[in-house]
């Protein structure tokens, strides 16, 4: 499965979607202090438990190392996923 990002000047979002629309997203919005805050993660029902989320939450991670920014994991799934991988502290704001 396929991660896809699309943004525009401050929203964004990291997504994975089949043939029969989207399985799982993580939505942000970004500050002009250069800090990505996850907002919303979201996997359809039928999906969870699979890693999708965790999946959508490092990618974010990878985007924001490669581009020189800051992650505030507003997302409660996203606080938690930050909890329990110190390896994020590094773009954590």
């Amino acid at each position: 499965m396929e991660i896809k990002h699309k943004e525009n000047d401050s929203r964004g979002m990291f997504y994975i979607e089949s043939d029969k629309g989207l399985i799982g997203e993580l939505t942000y919005f970004k500050s002009d202090k250069n800090i990505l805050t996850i907002d919303h993660t979201e996997v359809k029902r039928e999906m969870e438990n699979k890693g999708i989320g965790s999946r959508l939450v490092a990618k974010s991670v990878e985007y924001a190392r490669e581009n020189n920014l800051k992650i505030d994991p507003l997302c409660p799934f996203a606080e938690v996923k930050f909890d329990q991988n110190s390896s994020y502290d590094d773009v954590r704001a």
